[in-house]
């Protein structure tokens, strides 16, 4: 399987209150648990990013459950207010119960 990688891009330095764009994007081979194996016929189990949140201090920005459907490699893009400096806190669970992070820390100018 393929290395699974999230990715972040945030503004490093803000103003006190200002409104910034954060995309993401988590490289990550979904199966969707309908396929199956063609040399053993067996059904190849389902594997996909299942929740996304993301936080700021501690305090919960979004958080998206997905379903099956959801392509391979999701991408997120949401726009959130920088109160003040900290930590923004990125982190997608898969069905197996692992658990990918990424923090960013987010300076005031």
């Amino acid at each position: 399987m393929a290395k699974v990688k999230p990715r972040v891009k945030v503004p490093r330095k803000v103003k006190a209150g200002e409104v910034v764009t954060v995309q993401t994007l988590i490289s990550h081979p979904m199966e969707s648990g309908h396929r199956t194996d063609r040399k053993t016929g067996d059904v190849v189990p389902r594997k996909i990013i299942n929740r996304f949140e993301a936080t700021f201090n501690g305090e919960i920005v979004i958080l998206i459950d997905m379903d099956p459907a959801v392509s391979a490699n999701p991408y997120f893009k949401f726009d959130m207010v920088v109160p003040e400096a900290g930590t923004l806190a990125l982190t997608w669970t898969d069905d197996d119960g692992t658990i990918y992070t990424k923090e960013r820390k987010i300076a005031l100018v």
